[in-house]
């Protein structure tokens, strides 16, 4: 039998690796999360509103970033620079919106970070999602201008590539926290 070798960009396959470890951090916020479910005698505490459909919003408009992120990659492997461009452009939007949404929900919840376990497991993991969703604008706005510049060819996209794994990566992950927060609850 005989092997063949892939042989990934570096940094792509970087980005790879900074993910599994990123996976490790959410796997360990939600481990607490369920871990204080485990132990409280009730979870969340009475009184503790959400709102499930709001943040249902939230996560269409990630879907709808994590669609147009793949469209921009296509586009980008095939040297349509404008249709890269427009993607990233929608993505971006889509996770403003996204940003949005969360920050509306956070201030409009009838709770705080130190009130309770809850609220504090509550708001680590969602703030610790919002901080990746917004390192997620930034390289996405840095891919949207290396776009723009001679050096991108339809050779030299892994910069897109590896944000593309990123960006579906932030996308995954808030589905478990949504899944997790505002479904099982």
């Amino acid at each position: 039998m005989r092997s063949v070798a892939i042989r990934a960009h570096p940094l792509v396959f970087g980005t790879v690796v900074f993910l599994a470890s990123e996976s490790m951090l959410f796997a360990a916020l939600l481990a607490a999360y369920y871990y204080l479910r485990g132990i409280a005698a009730q979870w969340p505490p009475p009184g503790t509103e959400l709102d499930a459909a709001g943040m249902a919003v939230g996560t269409a408009f990630l879907g709808f970033g994590s669609l147009t992120m793949a469209v921009a990659q296509a586009g980008a492997m095939r040297g349509r620079r404008v249709l890269a461009r427009a993607m990233l452009a929608l993505t971006i939007l889509a996770a403003f919106a996204f940003l949005a949404l969360e920050w509306s929900d956070w201030n409009s919840s009838n709770f705080h970070l130190a009130d309770n376990a809850y609220a504090t497991i509550f708001y680590v993991m969602t703030g610790t999602h919002f901080a990746h969703v917004l390192a997620g604008v930034v390289l996405l706005s840095a891919v949207a201008i290396f776009l723009r510049t001679p050096a991108f060819t339809r050779e030299h996209h892994a910069g897109v590539e590896a944000v593309a794994y990123y960006w579906h990566f932030v996308f995954v992950v808030w589905l478990a926290l949504y899944a997790t927060i505002w479904l099982v609850r």
